[in-house]
């Protein structure tokens, strides 16, 4: 069960690089894929709690550069025929039997979607329509290499911290926070592949989820949201002349971690009276 959540993980970042490299239609299909495999590894995760397995979050290497989108959709069915063959150790037959259904009518729209050329990886640090300069070009550019990683690995603590609570109040927080980071990681994907930089975040290490001190998690977090704030200002300033659009974007960004701050703050308090109580 343990090998089948891994290559879900993969199987599920695979796609959404793919929805992040393509322009046509076929990008909310691949993001619809993604999002329900990211549900199938969080089912399997779920399914290893109850069994009481240990697991972690470690990955191989996923290598997405490819010319064509048929070059990666050809690794992803492969991938998935993996999970496949492994569901057959999984003790939940209903699951299994969900799981299966679905790969198999992704692999089947993949076979037949429409090819694309691939310009995610160009690095040509082009934002299509803008001319931006070099410092904003620089500052936008390192902004996507992290927060994408950034947000990726929220998403991993935040499950990770959801899949081992009881509590229904902490559990309705985490869930918004994995949901805004979802948003801002397409966003910030979609528009690393627009420049020619996409890359795939790199593996997050197991004592970043695995939290001990929830506490001092949700206080370091609450920094780690303000300090995200002021990254977001200063890229709003830098790209403001180039851009007024953009600009209002990561404005937009900027005034969403303010309520994510809040949840982090409501988490803190219902923590520690709760623990205290």
């Amino acid at each position: 069960m343990k090998t089948v959540m891994i290559k879900t993980h993969e199987a599920w970042l695979e796609m959404l690089m793919a929805g992040f490299m393509s322009r046509t239609e076929n990008k909310q299909v691949l993001f619809d894929f993604s999002d329900i495999l990211f549900r199938h590894f969080t089912w399997l995760e779920n399914e290893l709690i109850e069994l009481g397995e240990s697991y972690s979050y470690d990955r191989d290497t996923i290598p997405v550069k490819v010319e064509r989108l048929s070059d990666l959709l050809n690794n992803i069915i492969k991938r998935l025929n993996e999970i496949d063959l492994q569901l057959l150790s999984s003790p939940d037959k209903a699951l299994d039997a969900r799981i299966a259904s679905d790969l198999h009518y992704m692999k089947e729209v993949l076979k037949d979607m429409k090819d694309e050329v691939i310009t995610a990886f160009n690095t040509e640090r082009k934002f299509p329509g803008l001319e931006l300069t070099q410092e904003a070009t620089d500052a936008l550019t390192l902004f996507l290499f992290e927060e994408t990683y950034k947000e990726y690995e929220l998403i991993m603590i935040y499950n990770y911290l959801k899949a081992h609570s009881n509590d229904a109040y902490m559990n309705r927080i985490f869930q918004i926070l994995i949901d805004e980071s979802f948003f801002h990681l397409k966003s910030f994907g979609d528009m690393g592949a627009k420049m020619g930089i996409l890359a795939v975040p790199r593996v997050v290490m197991k004592e970043l989820y695995q939290v001990e001190d929830v506490v001092q998690f949700l206080k370091d977090g609450i920094d780690e949201e303000l300090a995200a704030k002021e990254e977001c200002k200063k890229l709003s300033e830098a790209v403001s002349k180039d851009s007024p659009e953009l600009a209002k974007f990561f404005d937009f960004i900027n005034h969403q971690e303010n309520y994510h701050i809040s949840l982090m703050t409501d988490a803190l308090e219902h923590y520690t009276k709760d623990k205290n109580a």
